[in-house]
């Protein structure tokens, strides 16, 4: 394997799409790719566009939201290794939501004909990309069935263990989530009122679970959080 390619592939997220291909399909992959470099800001996808490209998340992280009566909803977070705008390429239809970049972001933009021969010429990959849009169904039933079932609280740190894990970052202070989230945007997430969040976040930091700045959250123990995620008799 190329060592430059090796040295990327190193930073992708476990799980991931192109973390989960074979190092040949993914040199292959990226090989036809046209790489583009992008500033913090800068909007990736448009929900409603026609577009049908894909990006592949070669370095950084990604917000992914939908606008909802002129008010912005942020749906997930995208990290390296992920793949963006895979619905449009296989069904042709327009944008389901938009992709802005968190910090600076390197990704490859591959075209629709081109994604869709690579997947027909490598069942692998494929079957890899099936397992990818599965589980993001599967993450927004998640969601879903903590909104109906479960207190703002135990959402929300349900939510903060997974970003943790997912796209932590080991500091000094414990494991900081690398990607900025306002409160309203972690509101939006979980479907709650920003005030909630601010008491939720308040009684965590007093429990010394965890600790907060500007747009940044440590998660100083991790197990503790994971047991205030656990719901009362599960």
């Amino acid at each position: 394997m190329d060592a430059e390619f090796a040295k990327t592939a190193a930073h992708w997220a476990p799980g991931s799409f192109l973390a989960k291909l074979s190092p040949q399909d993914g040199a292959e992959l990226l090989g036809q790719c046209v790489r583009r470099r992008l500033a913090p800001g800068t909007t990736m996808l448009r929900e409603g566009d026609t577009s049908t490209h894909v990006e592949l998340l070669i370095q950084g992280f990604v917000k992914v939201t939908n606008l909802v009566d002129d008010a912005e909803f942020l749906m997930a977070i995208r990290m390296p290794g992920d793949i963006l705008g895979e619905m449009a390429a296989i069904t042709g239809r327009p944008r389901m939501a938009t992709v802005t970049s968190c910090g600076r972001v390197t990704s490859g933009v591959l075209a629709r004909g081109a994604f869709q021969r690579f997947l027909r010429g490598h069942p692998d990959a494929a079957m890899n990309m099936a397992a990818t849009m599965g589980e993001r169904l599967r993450w927004a039933n998640q969601r879903r069935t903590d909104f109906g079932a479960y207190s703002a609280e135990v959402r929300l740190t349900r939510l903060l263990a997974e970003m943790a894990t997912a796209c932590g970052r080991r500091t000094d202070d414990g494991l900081t989530i690398g990607v900025a989230l306002s409160q309203p945007e972690l509101a939006s997430m979980i479907g709650v009122a920003e005030a909630t969040i601010q008491k939720a976040l308040r009684d965590l930091r007093a429990d010394g679970v965890l600790r907060t700045g500007y747009r940044r959250i440590t998660i100083v123990d991790l197990d503790r959080l994971r047991t205030v995620g656990e719901p009362a008799g599960s």
